[in-house]
C-alpha cells in the first residue's frame, strides 16, 4: 500500500502545473538554487501590469506560521516524504556527541518538550549544519535536540500531511531565530537582523522595499493580521503603530471564517502566551490550535476559493538531515553579529527545513512537494496572484508554490476532507494544566472582552499572563520555564500594550 503510495506520489510529481508563471524562481530536489535575473520591483508575469489578478480561482489567501521544529522532528517517521533512514521500521539518524559516541534519533517521551532545551541562535544553527553535513546538533552535549514525535502525538498534523500537499523541501528563510524568519515572511528580509531581539528590532528603519502589507495597500488589497496576543506585524514598529485598526484578535478569525468574510489576505499567529510550540511548551495545544485555525477554514463559506499555507518559522534547535540550500541574498545588509568561522558572513544560505503544508480545494491530491520553498514563497504566491513587483532579490527568485495546486481540473478538495482529531486529551494538557484547550468557536459578542488597540488581547487576559508593572510572565504562563525568546516576546508585548 505504502509502495502505491509512494508510486501515485511520483508520477504527480512529475507533473508540470498549466500556469506558465510554474517555473519563476524554482529550485532543483538537490538544492541548487536557480537564479534568473530578478530582482526588486520584478514582476510575475513582466507582460501584465502591477494588481492583474493572475489566480482569480483564489481569492483568500490565509497564512499561519507555527513555531520551532525541524521537518524530521515531527515528519522523519512519516511514511512519504524524505524522512529518517530506516531498517525495520527503527530510525538510524545519528550524530555524533562531545564524548564521540553516536545518538540515534528517538521518540520523546512526551509532549512536554520538558528538560534541557534546544537552541536555533544564530552560531548554534551554524554549529548544527557544521557546513552542510547535519552532525553538528550535539555540539554542546543537548541530546534533547535528536528527539521527534510521531503519529501517535500529533494525528491531526500526520492527517493532514496525509490528505494535503506536504513540503519535505520547505527551509526556513535564514539560519537563526524567530523574528528574522517573521521578518522575511513579511518583507523577504531581516534587514541583518539574526535574533529575537527587540531593541534592535525597533531601532530598524522600516524596509527598503516595505513590506507585503504594503504593497497590498498600494493596490487596495485588503488584509488583516489575526492575533492570539503578539500580532506578526508589531515587527516593524511604525507600521503597526499606523496600521493597528489591521490587527483582529483570534476569535474574530473563527468568526470571519464562519461567515465567509475574510479578508484577501490574513495571517494568524499562534501568540506568545499560548499555543506556540516553541519548548518547553506542549505540542499538543499548538496542534489544537492549528486544527482550529484549519477546520475553520475547511468549514468556510470561503473555502472554495482560498489558499492557506502553514508552515513553521525555525527549526527550533532540532535535527534534521537535509542540508540547506544556497539561496539568493535578499539585499546587501550582512548579519548583525560576529562571523562564524569557516562559513560565508551572508544571507546566502536557507535554514533547516521545517514542516509546511499548503491547503487549499485546489491543491494536489496525494502530493509531496520537492521544490525548494522558503517564507518568502509565501510573498511570491501574493505576489503571483496580483502580479506584485517583488520586494527583494530574495522574493523575486522564490519558488511561487504553484506545483502544489491544480488549476486544470475539478478541485480535488472542493469538499472538505474530514481529518483525525488533534492529540490533546479531552481534559486538557498535561503539561500546562493552566491552558485550556484553543476556541474552536467564535464566542457570544455578549461575553467577548475588546482587545487592546493593536493587540489580539484583552487588559484583563494580558494582566493574567503579564505582570502590568515589571512585564514578567505570571505563573498562568509560566509553569514551565520559559526561553530567552519567549521572555523577550512577552516584554514586546507587555510594552506594546503600554504604548
Amino acid at each position: 500500500m505504502v509502495g502505491d503510495q509512494l508510486n501515485r506520489r511520483r508520477v504527480l510529481q512529475g507533473m508540470a502545473a498549466s500556469s506558465s508563471l510554474l517555473l519563476t524562481g524554482v529550485t532543483s530536489a538537490c538544492g541548487q538554487w536557480w537564479r534568473p535575473p530578478l530582482g526588486p520591483g520584478d514582476r510575475p508575469d513582466p507582460r501584465r501590469p502591477e494588481g492583474a489578478d493572475l489566480l482569480p480561482k483564489i481569492e483568500h489567501i490565509v497564512v499561519y506560521m507555527q513555531e520551532n521544529h525541524s521537518y524530521d522532528s515531527y515528519f522523519g517517521m512519516f511514511p512519504q516524504g524524505d524522512g529518517y533512514r530506516r531498517r525495520h521500521g527503527v530510525p538510524r539518524n545519528t550524530n555524533v556527541g562531545p564524548d564521540g559516541q553516536p545518538v540515534t534519533v528517538f521518540h520523546a517521551p512526551d509532549t512536554c518538550q520538558s528538560g534541557r532545551g534546544v537552541s536555533q541562535r544564530w552560531d548554534a544553527t551554524h554549529a548544527q549544519i557544521n557546513g552542510g553535513r547535519m552532525d553538528g546538533f550535539l555540539y554542546n552535549g543537548n541530546t534533547n535536540a535528536m528527539r521527534y514525535w510521531d503519529g501517535s502525538d500529533v494525528p491531526f498534523y500526520w492527517s493532514l500531511a496525509d490528505t494535503f500537499p506536504l513540503c519535505d523541501r520547505w527551509f526556513s528563510s535564514a539560519p537563526c531565530q524567530t523574528y528574522p524568519n517573521r521578518m522575511y515572511l513579511q518583507a523577504a528580509t531581516s534587514q541583518g537582523l539574526v535574533s529575537t531581539d527587540v531593541a534592535k528590532a525597533f531601532a530598524m528603519p522600516h524596509p527598503a522595499n516595505g513590506t507585503i502589507w504594503d504593497k497590498l495597500d498600494a493596490f487596495g488589497i485588503p488584509w488583516l493580521d489575526y492575533a492570539w496576543d503578539l500580532p506578526d506585524i508589531a515587527l516593524f514598529f511604525n507600521f503597526w503603530q499606523s496600521n493597528q485598526d489591521h490587527v483582529r484578535p483570534f476569535v474574530q478569525f473563527l468568526a470571519d471564517c464562519r461567515a465567509g468574510t475574510l479578508p484577501a489576505v490574513s495571517i494568524v499567529s499562534p501568540g506568545v502566551t499560548a499555543y506556540t510550540e516553541e519548548n518547553p511548551r506542549d505540542i499538543q495545544l499548538g496542534e489544537a490550535y492549528s486544527a482550529s485555525v484549519i477546520n475553520a477554514v475547511l468549514q468556510s463559506p470561503a473555502w472554495p476559493k482560498t489558499a492557506l499555507f502553514f508552515m513553521y518559522d525555525e527549526h527550533g534547535g532540532y535535527y534534521d538531515h537535509v542540508r540547506p540550500p544556497r539561496a539568493p541574498a535578499p539585499d546587501d545588509i550582512l548579519p548583525d553579529t560576529e562571523p562564524v568561522p569557516g562559513t560565508s558572513h551572508a544571507f546566502d544560505h536557507l535554514g533547516p527545513r521545517v514542516p509546511a503544508f499548503v491547503i487549499s480545494p485546489y491543491a494536489r491530491r496525494d502530493y509531496v512537494s520537492h521544490v525548494v520553498h522558503d517564507h518568502t514563497s509565501v510573498l511570491r504566491f501574493i505576489e503571483t496572484k496580483w502580479n506584485l513587483g517583488a520586494l527583494t532579490s530574495r522574493d523575486a527568485n522564490a519558488s511561487n508554490l504553484l506545483d502544489c495546486f491544480d488549476f486544470r481540473r475539478r478541485p480535488a478538495f472542493l469538499d472538505p476532507p474530514e481529518l483525525a482529531a488533534p492529540g490533546l486529551p479531552a481534559t486538557g494538557s498535561v503539561c500546562q494544566p493552566e491552558t485550556p484547550p484553543p476556541p474552536t468557536e467564535p464566542p457570544a459578542a455578549s461575553s467577548t472582552e475588546a482587545p487592546l488597540a493593536g493587540l489580539g488581547v484583552s487588559a484583563n487576559a494580558l494582566a493574567a499572563t503579564v505582570d502590568p508593572v515589571t512585564g514578567a510572565p505570571t505563573s498562568d504562563v509560566a509553569s514551565a520555564p520559559l526561553t530567552d525568546s519567549q521572555d523577550v516576546r512577552l516584554q514586546l508585548l507587555h510594552n506594546l500594550a503600554r504604548q
